[in-house]
């Protein structure tokens, strides 16, 4: 998973793994859902992403735990 935040379109990007993504929907204004060829979510973006995110603070609460991290 990768997650980042340009600061220059205030757009703050999820990615899940690393399938291209084929087809993109917006569930909510200024929200959009990647998904890949099967249909699977591959990503979400999240423009304006100052006004809608509290981006001081990421809570990673369980997805550090070791087993996690070993594959």
């Amino acid at each position: 998973m990768k997650i980042q935040y340009f600061p220059d379109t205030d757009t703050l990007s999820i990615r899940l793994n690393n399938s291209p993504s084929t087809e993109s929907m917006e569930i909510a204004p200024d929200v959009v859902v990647d998904f890949d060829a099967d249909g699977a979510v591959v990503g979400l973006d999240i423009d304006l992403a100052s006004s809608k995110v509290d981006l001081k603070h990421l809570d990673l609460q369980g997805l550090l735990r070791p087993e996690l991290l070993s594959s």
